[in-house]
């Protein structure tokens, strides 16, 4: 549990904060597993694989998306390290309050909170707040105050990158291609075929790519874990070809074999550079790849993935270094 999903448990088990009435329900923006007796009562709403499936598996009725329409009680928001999601998502949950609920927003002083609370309390006017574990919590009373232009903005899907793509505040690098996906696509052949995966495909850049260079190409599986980037990339790829698969590639399968995979790998969790993520990256292409199958693989030069990549395949090759940035072939 993160200390932000510490600090709002905290508030409703010494009772400064209290659960929806008898019979009625509450939803959760961002949802965590929480010790709380009431969590029958609770619809989660989490995008992200694994941290939707550990609420599955707990027992929570969870979803990557809340069905819009229903006006709740009481909502609840984790808010993150993405200043932009954040106002997003209390902007989405003050819309789905009923007349007088309740909102209750938490989330880590190093991620902003402090500063989101000021915002929310000048836009849309602030019951109370407590701090606990190094995280703010704060609630609001569903007035008939408004939130900023601008945050509802951010509750949808937006042109970026000179409007040739749609992206979403919350995902990675998403309001501009990120200086790794540009220099692995630079940097990959025209010939490849037949069966070919984008691992970790966010919002869509590197599957357009590949696409668009490599004719030979039958069939593109655009494969990753936080649902928000496929809807993204459901409208920058249009393709035929490409089929979109939400999944967690560390924990789950591959839905294919490949003749190849390009890949741009997660290396955080949360605020903490993670390199196991993207190990774990490295070992589902190893095991999705066809005997001969080539992985093009771009990463932050200072993680440890190159004994990994010549442990697990038959051939390496760097193929860029920029100082920043590596990008590797690895054939199977």
């Amino acid at each position: 549990m993160t200390p932000a999903a510490r600090a709002l448990s905290h508030a409703f088990d010494i009772g400064t904060l209290a659960p929806p009435p008898a019979g009625a329900r509450a939803f959760f923006l961002r949802g965590e597993t929480l010790p709380v007796d009431w969590k029958a009562r609770i619809d989660a709403e989490q995008s992200y694989k694994p941290a939707h499936d550990r609420l599955r598996q707990a027992g929570w009725s969870v979803a990557p998306q809340l069905a819009a329409g229903e006006q709740w009680p009481l909502g609840l928001v984790l808010l993150t390290k993405h200043k932009e999601e954040s106002f997003a998502n209390i902007a989405r949950g003050w819309a789905m309050l009923a007349p007088g609920g309740r909102l209750v927003c938490a989330g880590a002083n190093d991620d902003g909170a402090t500063s989101l609370q000021r915002h929310a309390d000048k836009a849309l006017g602030l019951d109370d707040s407590l701090s606990k574990f190094h995280c703010r919590v704060f609630w609001l009373t569903r007035s008939e105050r408004t939130p900023p232009d601008y945050w509802q903005q951010f509750t949808e899907p937006r042109p970026v990158a000179e409007d040739r793509w749609i992206s979403q505040p919350g995902l990675f690098s998403w309001d501009r291609i990120d200086d790794g996906s540009l220099l692995l696509a630079a940097h990959l052949p025209n010939d490849l075929f037949g069966t070919v995966a984008d691992f970790g495909c966010g919002w869509g850049y590197l599957s357009r790519e590949v696409l668009a260079r490599s004719p030979g190409v039958k069939h593109l599986g655009m494969i990753d874990a936080e649902h928000r980037a496929l809807e993204a990339a459901r409208q920058n790829i249009i393709d035929p070809r490409a089929t979109f698969h939400w999944l967690d590639l560390v924990t789950e399968p591959a839905p294919a074999l490949y003749d190849a995979i390009v890949c741009n790998p997660p290396f955080h969790a949360g605020r903490a550079a993670e390199p196991a993520l993207g190990q774990g990256f490295i070992e589902a292409a190893a095991k999705a790849l066809k005997a001969g199958g080539r992985l093009f693989l771009v990463a932050n030069r200072g993680l440890p993935y190159e004994p990994l990549l010549r442990a697990r395949f038959a051939a390496v090759e760097m193929l860029a270094d920029n100082n920043k940035f590596k990008v590797w072939q690895a054939v199977r």
